[in-house]
């Protein structure tokens, strides 16, 4: 792994050892909210195939189980990670089914072990959520990505609505026990905080807790 500065190997154990226990049941947990999210993915992975270059490098973050390969697009390097082997045995299952190819890893995504400027995209789905420190994983996106290379985010976040906001609050320390992901994230906070520039942010649903966010690496003088 190239940069470990920031990590928390316990933290990072507890969130692996979360997603491996839902792991088996994954895909059957999020059958009816897959019904939601499905359009948005094939949104976010439209706008992909619309800025890629042909030839181009992409790097998903936390495949999960896969949910997205069906919208990858072709005639485009891909490299899929996961934290989790439960998961990344299921993806590799569904890669197989669908007969395409990539790169499918174990990685981390506070630390990645590919060099600097390597993809010329970024893309998660519902990940940020759940990565113990989110900023160091943006942080090391922006890292692997060439100057300009893009970021594009499917997530849910804290409402803005003030008694939502709250509850979510509330609620956040035993939805993060039971299924990983926590509910009150400031992801769009996040990139920004990570030296991304974000370029666009569209909410997908009332209150603002679903979002597509489109963001870009810039140079250490802000120059893209």
């Amino acid at each position: 792994m190239l940069t470990m500065a920031g990590l928390d190997p316990t933290q990072t154990r507890i969130a692996r050892a979360r997603y491996e226990r839902i792991a088996p049941l994954y895909d059957v947990m999020e059958v009816l909210a897959e019904r939601r999210f499905d359009p948005w993915r094939r949104r976010l992975w439209d706008d992909v195939q619309t800025n890629m270059p042909p030839g181009g490098r992409i790097l998903e973050v936390g495949v999960g189980t896969g949910k997205n390969m069906s919208y990858w697009p072709r005639g485009v390097e891909i490299t899929a990670v996961d934290l989790t082997p439960g998961m990344l045995h299921r993806a590799k299952a569904r890669l197989g089914a669908l007969s395409l190819r990539a790169k499918l890893e174990l990685g981390d995504a506070q630390a990645l072990r590919y060099p600097a400027g390597y993809f010329d995209m970024a893309v998660a789905t519902f990940v940020f959520c759940s990565v113990p420190d989110p900023v160091l994983g943006l942080r090391e996106l922006r890292r692997v990505l060439r100057p300009g290379g893009a970021v594009l985010l499917l997530e849910h976040v804290r409402s803005s609505i003030p008694w939502l906001g709250r509850l979510m609050d509330i609620l956040n320390p035993v939805v993060v026990r039971l299924v990983g992901a926590n509910l009150n994230r400031d992801t769009v906070g996040n990139v920004r905080r990570a030296g991304l520039e974000i370029d666009r942010v569209e909410d997908l649903s009332a209150g603002g807790i679903f979002k597509l966010i489109e963001a870009h690496s810039v140079e250490a003088n802000g120059a893209a």
